[in-house]
């Protein structure tokens, strides 16, 4: 039996419905309107309602007058997994040492079936730094995060993760990106210009498992602080972020 015709077999309809709406809403930072999410899925508004109502009473969506938005109950699930529970618990205490010696925010990045999500971010001390929201995904070729992630996969992961990952608009592979990428193996660690954001340099360090795969990546988004001379420079927080990468991975001794 083809794929298409197993997945014909094992239809669920109603089912389909609510995950097209859910992935829709997923897509948009504002509300829609239930017509216009009918427009959007090309069905009609009548065949959606209760769809909509269910979600809505069980939480995974909120409504705001005539708009529905997604909310965060499908973020925190996720987030009930033992996993990744257990490594932001664990990740969190370090990661604020480090915010506090460094004087940099940082965040933690999972990588998960095509998409690198943030799963846990500090900010910097003081009144401002760079910082990127728990649930943001970021790129695969153009991070540093993503950088690490395939630097360290074998080439069977790394075809995989290319598979895999649907590349976000402003998501271009910078020129020489494999050779990027054993530099980064060979140096344990990326530093780089974000592809993103002016005068910001991603500092990336990898989270490894008892069998060297990397199971988070910790990144700094690094600004020179001009308010404060006396700030840690790149490199002293590159070495920072080294250490609690190390302590994580469980090959160096917690800090006191």
């Amino acid at each position: 039996m083809s794929d298409v015709e197993d997945e014909g077999r094992y239809r669920a309809p109603a089912l389909d419905k609510g995950l097209d709406m859910i992935e829709l809403l997923a897509e948009r930072e504002e509300g829609m309107t239930l017509k216009d999410i009918a427009t959007a899925l090309g069905r009609s508004p009548t065949e959606l309602y209760r769809m909509l109502d269910r979600l809505a009473r069980r939480g995974y969506v909120a409504r705001y007058g005539d708009s529905y938005q997604l909310t965060l109950k499908l973020f925190l699930l996720a987030h009930l997994r033992p996993p990744i529970r257990r490594l932001v618990a664990q990740a969190m205490p370090a990661m604020r040492r480090f915010t506090n010696a460094a004087e940099q925010a940082c965040h933690l990045v999972k990588y998960d079936r095509g998409d690198l999500v943030v799963i846990a971010q500090v900010e910097a001390p003081g009144y401002w730094g760079v910082t990127i929201r728990v649930g943001a995904q970021i790129g695969l070729v153009n991070s540093g995060s993503g950088h690490v992630f395939l630097a360290f996969a074998s080439p069977e992961e790394k075809a995989l993760m290319y598979e895999e990952h649907e590349p976000m608009p402003y998501e271009v592979p910078p020129p020489g990106l494999d050779e990027r990428l054993r530099e980064v193996r060979r140096q344990g660690y990326e530093a780089m210009e974000s592809q993103q954001t002016p005068a910001v340099a991603n500092l990336s360090v990898p989270i490894l498992g008892a069998n060297g795969a990397v199971l988070a990546v910790l990144t700094c988004p690094f600004v020179r602080r001009l308010e404060n001379p006396n700030a840690p420079d790149r490199e002293s927080v590159l070495r920072l972020l080294l250490e609690i990468g190390r302590e994580l991975s469980g090959q160096g001794e917690p800090a006191a």
